[in-house]
């Protein structure tokens, strides 16, 4: 994964000269500039294990050949896309994956008729073999509910069974804006389960939703999409959350090109920089390069930690509109494993700055990573990832065992934490050149805390007097405590305070409507510029801004 600044100008020269490509160059962010290897996503990418034959009597451009087909899964009769594994209680690899006929005269765009298979394998990079047909659909996402129920999405609908093989029952999916833009239109939506069960949902266009229970309705809670400010056709995230933190990936598809992001709480989050994952990822132990043209709809396996420890993607050989029927064009679904990242503790329960002397962490031991013989101790870094990842951050001062874990003391003068930091980062090499990182919560941040949010009010008139009804919720996996509210009004280019109030405590998912009064200061059908501010208790402000109609 290395030299990605020659990647890219190789792609920018090679797409430049494809007629009618289905891609541009995009400019790679300055701030960008002196990111070490091992800092980005993209170094996460592992030369995949050879399984079956290597095979150039297949279909495919002539970057794609030869090949080890049994990766993942494909076939002559159907072009597969998307889709995400599981994994069974006896070891069995269960993978929900669209197709649609490789010979349908439209070619790769015969998606919008696609059909959900269930495939499986004794492998999590395969071969997987088809098992069944569940029915139409496309971009599955399958996931378990905490009844034990699994849900698998596909674009407008889902099917709910009690088991991963079936039978599967359709259902239509619902959604609840609360007065929330749709940033793009409601499709390629992507799940992650919260520490009580709940489920957080990111759609296409960046927004953040919702649900108690993992089944619709999915309730939206941001007022504008978390994605990265760059220049890009967003689509395609891929959400998950691990016992530190919540990651984000999301694929920019005209630029082909993904940025990564995480979160402490699934609502606010961190771009960080660097590529994600790009073209040219694909390399077999054995040397085999393998060129696919487009990596789209990533998905992750997890293990019990909710690391990710393998990729999984919907590839293809060439611009998919020049994937015709019955020609040697098509796509599959591909597995690559991942670098996992180590299991370290901050031993330390004062809050660290820049008066800290020294920090401690625990690096764990697990099965195939001894931490006192597998870790280059010269190599390591330790603090802000705004500092690891150029290279910076604290050295070591010394070492010592706790029996198989190994604790780390840190000179703490580079540390570079601050209000921003909500994990610290470890990065560094193996004895054997091999990449190493980790993430740590900080000891005094709290993980879990109220989310409040609210509807726009409903605003009627008595006579004089302006009736306020506004409905707030607590979408966080605590209770919340009494929370200022503001509600206020633009005039003449100025905010003026309507009516305040206090939010009261709300159990998770519990919602209350608030009636407050104020002064009549325009007619009925006329409409007013709403700005409601929740503020709760060392945390961001809660702010919700637009136009409602007065009754």
């Amino acid at each position: 994964m290395k030299n990605h600044l020659l990647l890219l100008t190789i792609l920018a020269i090679f797409t430049a000269n494809i007629s009618n490509a289905q891609d541009i160059e995009r400019e790679r962010p300055k701030e960008w500039n002196g990111l070490v290897e091992g800092s980005l996503f993209i170094d996460r990418f592992l030369p995949i294990p050879t399984i079956g034959k290597l095979s150039s009597d297949t279909w495919g451009a002539k970057g794609v050949k030869p090949r080890y087909t049994d990766n993942g899964i494909e076939d002559d009769e159907w072009s597969y896309w998307g889709g995400n594994i599981k994994q069974d209680e006896e070891g069995n690899y269960h993978l929900y994956v669209c197709r649609w006929r490789e010979d349908s005269p439209k070619g790769h765009m015969e998606w919008p008729r696609s059909e959900v298979v269930h495939a499986i394998a004794d492998n999590s990079l395969g071969p997987f073999k088809y098992k069944e047909t569940i029915g139409k659909g496309h971009n599955p996402e399958i996931y378990q509910i905490k009844d034990g129920r699994y849900v698998l999405y596909v674009n407008n609908g889902y099917y709910l069974s009690n088991t991963l093989n079936g039978p599967w029952e359709y259902n239509k999916f619902e959604f609840d804006q609360r007065n929330r833009p749709v940033f793009d239109h409601m499709a390629n939506f992507t799940f992650a389960q919260r520490e009580d069960g709940s489920y957080l949902m990111v759609c296409r266009g960046g927004g953040i939703w919702f649900s108690e229970s993992g089944l619709p309705p999915f309730y939206e809670v941001s007022e504008k999409s978390v994605y990265p400010p760059y220049d890009g056709r967003y689509e395609d995230p891929i959400v998950w959350r691990t016992n530190i933190q919540y990651h984000m990936i999301v694929n920019d598809w005209l630029g082909r090109i993904a940025y990564y992001l995480r979160s402490k709480d699934g609502i606010s989050w961190k771009v960080e920089p660097g590529e994600a994952y790009m073209p040219g990822i694909t390399e077999y132990e054995d040397g085999t390069k393998v060129d696919w043209y487009k990596f789209e709809r990533i998905k992750v396996l997890q293990d019990k930690y909710g690391r990710a420890i393998q990729a999984n993607f919907a590839v293809a050989d060439t611009i998919k509109k020049q994937d015709m029927g019955s020609d040697h064009h098509s796509s599959k679904n591909i597995g690559i494993p991942l670098t996992v990242g180590r299991l370290i503790t901050i031993l330390d329960q004062e809050k660290i700055d820049s008066s800290t002397k020294t920090i401690r962490i625990k690096i764990e031991a697990e099965e195939g990573f001894n931490p006192h013989k597998d870790i280059n101790i010269k190599s390591l870094r330790f603090g802000a990832s705004e500092k690891v990842n150029y290279g910076g951050g604290c050295k070591v001062m010394k070492k010592e065992k706790s029996g198989d874990d190994l604790i780390i003391t840190f000179d703490a003068t580079e540390n570079a934490l601050n209000e921003n930091n909500f994990a610290a980062k470890l990065l560094g090499k193996t004895r054997k050149g091999k990449l190493l990182f980790a993430y740590a919560r900080l000891p005094w941040i709290n993980y879990n805390e109220q989310a409040l949010s609210c509807r726009f009010p409903i605003l009627s008139l008595n006579g004089r007097e302006l009736k306020i009804e506004l409905e707030i919720q607590n979408f966080g996996q605590v209770s919340s405590s009494l929370s200022d509210v503001k509600i206020e009004t633009q005039k003449n280019g100025k905010w003026i305070e309507l009516a305040q109030a206090n939010a009261p405590n709300l159990k998770p998912f519990e919602k209350q409507i608030l009636t407050l009064y104020a002064n009549k200061f325009t007619e009925s059908g006329k409409t007013a510029q709403l700005r409601i501010t929740i503020n709760q208790k060392e945390q961001k402000s809660v702010v919700l801004e637009g136009a409602v109609i007065i009754r």
